[in-house]
């Protein structure tokens, strides 16, 4: 796959200024309707539950002291037993919450990877241009790219799960700065979400859930072969790193 990823064509330019002009501005979720976002993405199988939102002075509205991951966490503890896709039950929420974000219970229909943002933008562009289906796509206003794809699947036997050192749940984020792999046990913010900070921060789509989620193995090459490549440009300034074929 990483063959078609050569040098930068002009039809891969042409791709890249389709991407920028194709980033939503600022309140483009606000404009688009919370409410009808967020319903789009349940009608497409993603199950959401209620989330935090951000409070004044980069505080959670959880109230909790030092909360680790402001307005980025569910309300609930059994936020996995609570997620849904039934309509009536999101627009209750929405509509009794309306400053609340809203999570996707990863790794029962979809799951997420979740890449450093250049990275996931010069990945997504190197896709597209290959001609290979990529599903919906968010970008984060604090530096990161969530492709949804289709779950690994929950095995009955459970020594048929495949285990990953990408996994990655919400208390070890941290420890995955590169590419983080978001499956059973785990949740992503959907879009529209809003971020902590004195700017105005969000979570959006880029690529909306109208887009049929693919299998994550025919990303997964192009999104590594990006975060290695911009981690080693992170350590090695201004160093050329070619491409992998």
């Amino acid at each position: 796959m990483s063959g078609t990823f050569g040098g930068r064509s002009g039809r891969q330019g042409k791709l890249s200024q389709w991407l920028r002009g194709r980033r939503p501005k600022e309140g483009a979720a606000d404009e688009g309707g919370r409410e009808a976002l967020l319903l789009a993405a349940a009608g497409a199988g993603l199950p959401l539950a209620p989330a935090a939102h951000p409070a004044p002075g980069y505080r959670c509205s959880c109230d909790r002291v030092g909360c680790p991951t402001p307005a980025r966490h569910p309300v609930s503890f059994a936020w996995q037993t609570q997620s849904t896709t039934d309509r009536a039950q999101i627009e209750r929420w929405a509509r009794h919450q309306p400053q609340a974000n809203f999570i996707t219970a990863t790794g029962m229909v979809h799951d997420v990877l979740d890449v450093p943002l250049e990275a996931g933008r010069e990945a997504l562009e190197r896709l597209l241009g290959a001609g290979i289906e990529v599903g919906p796509v968010a970008e984060s206003d604090d530096g990161r790219m969530l492709f949804f794809t289709l779950t690994r699947g929950t095995p009955e036997d459970e020594d048929e799960w495949w285990p990953c050192e990408l996994d990655c749940h919400p208390e070890t984020m941290d420890e995955h700065p590169g590419l983080r792999w978001h499956c059973r046990g785990s949740y992503v913010l959907v879009p529209p979400a809003r971020l902590p900070g004195d700017d105005d921060q969000r979570v959006r789509w880029v690529r909306g859930p109208e887009h049929a989620l693919p299998d994550p193995l025919s990303l997964l090459e192009a999104l590594t072969d990006a975060c290695a490549r911009h981690g080693a440009e992170a350590d090695h300034p201004g160093a050329a790193w070619p491409l992998r074929h």
